[in-house]
């Protein structure tokens, strides 16, 4: 099952709203402090408290600095800070792409190169610990994919190291734009709610959607501010991704009868090489009383030029039909272990509230039955056997 999060950004996100809401959801404090001591970085202190915004239990996360003025770093100082400490190989990597993103929204906003930003108030150590503590906090809380709500734009003006800026700031604008963000336009809100650093967590982290879910918890993190007509804070939501839907997608079809099979083959080939999901033949009957084939294939709405052209290219039609689809997936992955037989592999399927399904693959399987003289279905039965009741063990990998 995929673990995943969702980020109900209904008054916006900061750095520090998401580490609470990740806290207030089970991330332990002192887990999290642990994590962030590799990064040999001093001079701040981070607590968290129970609070309340407009009625909601939320948690406050707060990063309090041990003196007032930090220094201004530049992309490189950061990323050489985070991948000298002894933070776990991915968390560096993300973490330096969410700076890395964020220092190349700034730049093209001022027009130098990202080498050369000063980060001001996103390199202070508050939201060096703020990034961090998000990447590390997902991976505690064992989120395997982030996603996000619609971001209200907010509106007004805010202070920086530059003078006023207009909400959103440029930079945060520039990030959003940059990752395709949605933004809803709460004229009423005259403040800035999606900070820079929050902006750029979700820009690199997330996708911008709301996946179908099974819930197992919620979290709230509260904002900086007490709104007068609304809870300032960020809710989370926790949980195991259902059946997944595989986005926008379109059949491609036509219909030939003047075409060798083996050329039918390559073209399949070729189909799948340039993005279709699946492609097929089926028999059929046409003028004439002529055999031909129905030849069909599926891809995602961005495939589309792509797979037409080929079909074109590679057969003898002179057309194309298409038309809009959907298609939903089961969670799956694929399981390696060594059997009583030897190294093998199994497809796995799973489908909430139901036990893992294990499809042999036919590669391990043959090469087996090969080696000890086997036939190929009692290797299948033998495997897949085998690999179900690893997977349905406690802490079993997928």
């Amino acid at each position: 099952m995929t673990a995943i999060a969702y980020l109900d950004c209904f008054s916006g996100i900061s750095g520090d709203m998401l580490l609470g809401a990740l806290v207030d959801a089970g991330l332990p404090l002192e887990t999290l402090r642990d994590e962030l001591n590799k990064l040999n970085l001093g001079g701040y202190h981070i607590e968290a408290e129970k609070t309340q915004r407009g009625g909601l239990a939320a948690t406050k996360v707060t990063v309090t600095l041990e003196e007032a003025v930090q220094p201004h770093r530049r992309l490189p100082d950061i990323t050489a800070l985070i991948e000298s400490s002894e933070l776990d190989a991915n968390d560096k990597q993300r973490a330096v792409e969410v700076f890395q993103r964020l220092a190349e929204a700034e730049a093209s906003v001022h027009g130098v190169e990202p080498g050369e930003i000063e980060f001001h108030e996103v390199g202070a150590v508050d939201a060096i610990v703020d990034v961090v503590g998000a990447v590390v906090g997902l991976r505690l809380l064992e989120i395997d994919q982030l996603y996000c709500s619609a971001l209200p734009a907010g509106g007004g003006w805010a202070k920086s190291s530059h003078g006023l800026l207009p909400v959103p700031a440029p930079g945060t604008l520039a990030l959003l734009a940059n990752a395709g963000a949605p933004l809803t336009a709460a004229p009423d809100i005259d403040m800035e709610v999606v900070t820079p650093t929050g902006a750029a967590i979700v820009a690199t982290l997330a996708r911008f959607e709301r996946p179908p879910m099974i819930i197992r918890g919620v979290g709230y993190g509260a904002g900086s501010r007490q709104l007068d007509d609304r809870p300032n804070a960020l809710r989370v939501w926790l949980g195991d991704a259902l059946v997944e839907h595989a986005g926008p997608m379109v059949l491609i079809e036509t219909n030939i009868d003047d075409m060798s099979p083996e050329f039918l083959g390559y073209a399949q080939e070729r189909l799948f090489a340039v993005g279709a999901v699946d492609v097929w033949f089926t028999s059929i009957q046409m003028k004439k009383n002529r055999p031909g084939v129905l030849l069909s294939a599926i891809c995602p709405t961005e495939n589309e030029a792509a797979v037409t052209n080929t079909v074109l290219r590679e057969t003898t039609t002179l057309g194309v039909r298409v038309r809009s689809i959907s298609r939903h997936e089961a969670q799956r992955e694929t399981f390696a272990f060594e059997s009583s037989l030897g190294p093998a592999a199994v497809k796995v399927k799973r489908l909430p509230g139901r036990p893992p399904v294990a499809a042999p693959e036919y590669e391990f399987c043959a090469a087996i039955a090969r080696e000890r003289g086997m036939p190929l279905m009692d290797v299948y039965r033998v495997i897949g056997a085998e690999a179900e009741r690893l997977l349905l063990l406690p802490g079993a990998d997928g």
